[in-house]
């Protein structure tokens, strides 16, 4: 299997950034990690193991890229208005760093937009944003609002809500959405959600799937049995679904 790994400084973070690359050819899968991880552990989990005779059929290309979250929804010694903040520098690395990085190494007509866990936020929320650039989301064990207050986990902007958090909280800004071009690329894609009915997000899931059909957005959402939210799901998930 052709592993590439890749680093360069980015201008938009002010930083190095680093990526793997897996097979030579196929759909464009970019992949987010969870919140803990980092640009390789969607190998260290399996993941890529469980899709190696699609991508050694080139079928498949896998760009795993680095988290940032430490540096944005997580820092919590910044004011909640720099976390946006620091994440929609993320964002323009992706889409203006990544993104063309992908398409000069392979001209494939479908990017596909997958992650687990908060990679599933990552991956849904770009592609709901953008959807013109992506044919496919697979979102795993997501969350797709971090201003909940579920079980342990807490409000990740400290009750600060401002037009940034806004629309990068795709359960706020879909039900919304108006801009017929944007709604246009979202029916076009192809939508897998997956979560557990243990998985304290399930209802947060469920309503995102209930706004995407009253949009009139064709997708399927996976309800799995227990929580369905470690590397051994993901990898069934993976199989099935990508």
């Amino acid at each position: 299997m052709n592993r590439e790994y890749h680093r360069w400084y980015s201008p938009r973070l002010g930083r190095d950034m680093e990526l793997l690359v897996f097979g030579h050819a196929g759909a464009k899968v970019l992949i987010f990690p969870t919140r803990d991880g980092r640009f390789y552990e969607y190998e260290n989990l399996g993941l890529v193991a469980t899709l190696a005779h699609k991508i050694n059929a080139g079928q498949l290309q896998l760009y795993c890229v680095d988290s940032l979250d430490w540096e944005s929804f997580y820092c919590d010694w910044c004011h909640p208005a720099s976390r946006i903040h620091r994440h929609l520098q993320f964002e323009d690395y992706i889409l203006n760093e990544v993104l063309p990085f992908i398409a000069h190494k392979n001209p494939h007509p479908c990017t596909i937009a997958h992650g687990c866990s908060l990679g599933a936020f990552h991956a849904a929320n770009i592609a709901f944003r953008h959807p013109h650039l992506f044919k496919k989301l697979c979102a795993f064990s997501g969350r797709y609002d971090l201003t909940l207050n579920v079980e342990s986990f807490r409000n990740l902007f400290d009750g600060h809500y401002d037009e940034h958090i806004y629309y990068n909280t795709p359960t706020h800004f879909l039900p919304n959405l108006d801009c017929q071009w944007r709604l246009q690329h979202l029916r076009q894609m192809d939508i897998v959600l997956t979560i557990g009915r243990e998985d304290p997000f399930l209802d947060n899931n469920r309503h995102l799937s209930q706004t995407l059909w009253h949009k009139g957005i064709w997708h399927a959402l996976h309800e799995w049995d227990g929580r369905a939210h470690r590397g051994r799901y993901w990898r069934q998930m993976a199989a099935l679904y990508l």
